[in-house]
């Protein structure tokens, strides 16, 4: 009997569809209808750092009696927090699917303590975002991946519960972090999570927001890197986010060694609906190329399979591709 169920980082999935961190999963309310319209699990709307910052410094720039400083941010971090195991809690108790917490962070420790509250509150998993540009003129090579493994290595020494490691792409050599992250206990990864897009307005003359959104031609660098890391990091859980919008994208990022996607613009594009559409629609695949469950082509295209010899993952796919093209 054919079956979409799944697991990524030791969580049983009923299908790969992950609804990723986002405003779409930042209530009870909202992770029901998810969970109902046939999401497989739902990541929480990430708690971040430095928003709380921002939060603390418009305090103080709109009220004159407003003392900020450490303590003032303490207690907005608690009280943020206090809001987020109340979300984690009223999520658990109407939805029957797993509910993974979010943890925006940068600093090596100001999350720590709080990582034991979140699975006392019920959170099936911990996915640890550590989004950031390294732009310093002293930056040290290898201090970002290690800040990774910082963080990591802290919140695992206080938890039980899965933790997966959701990656920028602005990695020299991401397949080594992954190695060093499997090595200190991470449960699975996710490539790639998306920086804010930003642009110019050039009759404004001023920096605004470029398109939120990500399109199907987003997915082409995860499905790349997933299909070299799923290769050389045998035998562990990688999920894909950003580009999947339909079924053929789930189906691709099975092939390229994922076990799980993340998906975020479409369902803010066409609704909750997409889900069943992309869960059809694997399933339509699978029963038109005789695959019983996802095992069966999962990681069937990554970097171990050659076409002619040929590593279609790298640079030599670009000069197969563009050899044939003559003046």
């Amino acid at each position: 009997m054919k079956t979409i169920e799944t697991t990524f980082a030791g969580l049983k999935l009923k299908n790969p569809i992950i609804v990723s961190s986002s405003s779409l999963t930042n209530s009870a309310e909202k992770n029901q209808k998810l969970c109902e319209a046939g999401a497989a699990a739902v990541v929480l709307k990430s708690l971040m750092e430095e928003q709380i910052h921002l939060d603390v410094e418009g305090m103080e720039d709109n009220d004159p009696f407003v003392v900020g400083g450490n303590d003032l941010t303490a207690y907005m971090l608690e009280y943020k927090m206090d809001e987020y195991f109340t979300m984690i809690r009223d999520t658990k108790r109407v939805v029957d699917i797993p509910v993974i917490a979010s943890i925006n962070a940068y600093d090596e420790s100001n999350w720590v303590s709080f990582a034991k509250k979140i699975e006392d509150a019920g959170a099936d998993a911990i996915e640890i975002n550590i989004l950031a540009l390294q732009t310093s003129l002293d930056y040290q090579y290898c201090a970002f991946e290690q800040k990774h493994i910082n963080i990591l290595k802290l919140v695992k020494n206080v938890v039980n519960i899965p933790i997966i490691m959701k990656l920028g792409d602005n990695f020299t050599n991401p397949v080594a972090l992954i190695h060093q992250l499997r090595a200190h206990g991470a449960a699975g990864v996710v490539l790639f999570n998306r920086f804010y897009p930003t642009d110019i307005n050039i009759d404004k003359v001023e920096q605004c927001a470029g398109k939120p959104f990500t399109t199907e031609d987003d997915l082409s660098k995860a499905l790349r890197w997933t299909g070299i890391a799923s290769a050389a990091v045998s035998n562990y859980s990688f999920a894909i986010s950003g580009g999947v919008h339909n079924a053929a994208g789930v189906v691709k990022s099975i092939l390229a060694g994922a076990s799980a996607v993340e998906v975020c613009s479409a369902i803010y594009q066409r609704g909750n609906a997409v889900i069943k559409e992309m869960t059809d629609g694997l399933t339509e695949w699978m029963n038109t190329h005789t695959m019983d469950d996802i095992a069966m082509f999962r990681g069937m295209l990554n970097q171990q399979y050659r076409n002619e010899g040929i590593n279609t993952f790298e640079r030599t796919q670009f000069m197969k591709y563009y050899g044939r093209f003559k003046k």
